[in-house]
């Protein structure tokens, strides 16, 4: 088996048993990535050389005998809205085009102290607003699985980089299912953490009160060595919360005896495709019988979440985005005849559609005469939607639903139908409204197209998630994530 396909822990047991180089691991990445990006689009930055100056470094400090971390020589793949030193952070739109951020986000710093090596930055919806990647200034990342569909968003050039192994592990960023939703349409494993469990600082804001980075791979393990490297408390961020974590991979368990499951009935009806809820419903089969009790819940407000997560993250998105003005940095537009002809025409060239339509919702929503009747009224659901997850945790321990309604649809399907595109992220958006953490695991197939399980939790239980994942990883023989035939 080639070394890019391999795990993360597996591959740290090799460099730890000198059965091979963190060179080898990153030359062996880089060129998987070099032969099958051409076709799957991942990438917007591959930084091969520096890649292998940082492998380099790692084999010369395990040959000095110095104490690595389990993630050392690892190669890891960044969303290109997490600023990283040096290296150009675009957010996949032509506002930031050539835009180097002069400081590392507080995840990269970590990645980095663990001694990763980055092989570059992954393409994305452009300022992550999007469920296609199809929203990039770039280019459109195909599914690897499927290469007439898309991969999902807006992390999509994440979860498709792990899926075609070029890259062994990645991260992303969740508003509203942005890495949940492309992890079940590419097959791989993704968590959107608790809100302030992971730091936001140096991540491009989308919507600040939402968005949370989180990691992808291909085995549970793997997820869980990444969360650990990358949570916990940084006083750069406001809204860090401070509190100790576990080492999520060491207390890894298959032991679901007992676990209390809720399955909430509005997840499984109209618009949820037969065959998602067939296989997510036999996967929540084979833990029950290795002892888990399923119980049927009810979440009522989750109908209304969609609505409410669109009217919130827009309105951040207008104010956070307003920034981009062609003043400090960025794109400015080349004629114009004052400085405010030079904010319109630098926002309307440098900005694509999506963005600005959702600039223009949430400007509308936060506006004299509309605040009360939208956005106030969303906060409002946003309370209702909260307390109905907390009252559910009181009876279960983990909720499990779909991931998304159905397999990955076609390339252009849902282009000019943007009410139909943002229906996809239906099963993951109540999460972020309330803050929770939630992971995707593959459970099946739809003619050779992969679907995902949404396991969720309440605040801070992601070692509860990782070890139902890894359960029924256990279960379906160890091996969840199926690397595509790219062709």
């Amino acid at each position: 088996m080639e070394l890019y396909n391999k795990s993360a822990a597996e591959l740290s047991a090799m460099l730890k048993n000198k059965e091979c180089s963190a060179v080898e691991i990153t030359e062996s990445v880089m060129s998987r990535a070099e032969a099958v990006d051409g076709d799957v689009n991942a990438y917007i930055t591959l930084c091969k050389e520096s890649a292998l100056e940082k492998a380099k470094a790692v084999d010369a400090a395990i040959a000095e005998g110095k104490e690595l971390g389990a993630l050392a020589g690892i190669p890891i793949g960044i969303k290109d809205n997490i600023s990283t030193k040096g290296i150009k952070t675009t957010c996949a739109s032509k506002m930031l085009e050539n835009y180097e951020p002069p400081f590392n986000a507080t995840v990269i710093d970590r990645v980095n102290a663990n001694d990763m090596v980055i092989t570059g930055k992954l393409n994305m919806d452009e300022f992550a607003m999007g469920s296609s990647t199809e929203n990039s200034y770039f280019k459109k990342t195909l599914n690897p699985h499927g290469l007439d569909r898309v991969p999902g968003g807006s992390s999509g050039g994440s979860a498709a980089a792990v899926a075609a192994r070029e890259c062994i592990v990645a991260l992303g960023s969740d508003t509203g299912g942005s890495i949940r939703q492309p992890a079940s349409y590419c097959g791989v494993i993704g968590l959107k953490p608790t809100y302030s469990s992971v730091s936001r600082y140096g991540l491009v804001a989308f919507a600040s009160s939402l968005d949370q980075i989180g990691p992808l791979g291909t085995s549970v393990k793997d997820v869980a060595m990444l969360q650990s490297a990358i949570c916990g408390y940084d006083k750069m961020d406001a809204t860090s919360a401070y509190r100790d974590y576990p080492d999520f991979a060491a207390l890894l368990s298959t032991d679901v005896t007992g676990l209390k499951i809720g399955i909430p009935e509005e997840y499984y009806g109209e618009g949820i495709d037969a065959a998602v809820k067939t296989s997510v419903m036999n996967a929540v089969r084979e833990l029950e019988k290795k002892g888990a009790v399923v119980k049927n819940i009810s979440l009522p407000s989750t109908s209304y979440a969609i609505n409410a997560y669109y009217i919130i993250s827009s309105a951040e998105a207008s104010s956070n985005l307003a920034r981009f003005d062609g003043v400090k940095y960025g794109y400015r537009a080349e004629d114009y005849d004052s400085l405010v002809d030079m904010y319109e025409k630098t926002r309307s060239e440098g900005f694509g559609d999506e963005v600005k339509r959702r600039i223009m919702l949430g400007t509308f929503v936060l506006s004299s005469g509309y605040y009360d009747a939208y956005y106030k009224t969303a906060k409002l659901l946003q309370r209702k939607i909260k307390q109905e997850f907390a009252d559910a945790f009181s009876e279960v321990d983990v909720i499990i639903t779909p991931t998304a309604p159905s397999k990955a649809f076609r390339i252009g399907e849902n282009t000019d139908n943007p009410l139909k595109m943002y229906a996809a992220d239906v099963c993951t958006v109540p999460i972020n409204i309330a803050g929770l953490p939630a992971m995707s695991i593959p459970c099946g197939d739809d003619n050779g197209m992969p679907l995902g399980m949404q396991i969720i939790g309440k605040d801070f239980s992601e070692q509860t998630l990782f070890n139902t994942a890894y359960a029924y990883e256990n279960i379906m023989g160890g091996n969840l994530c199926k690397m595509p035939e790219i062709k």
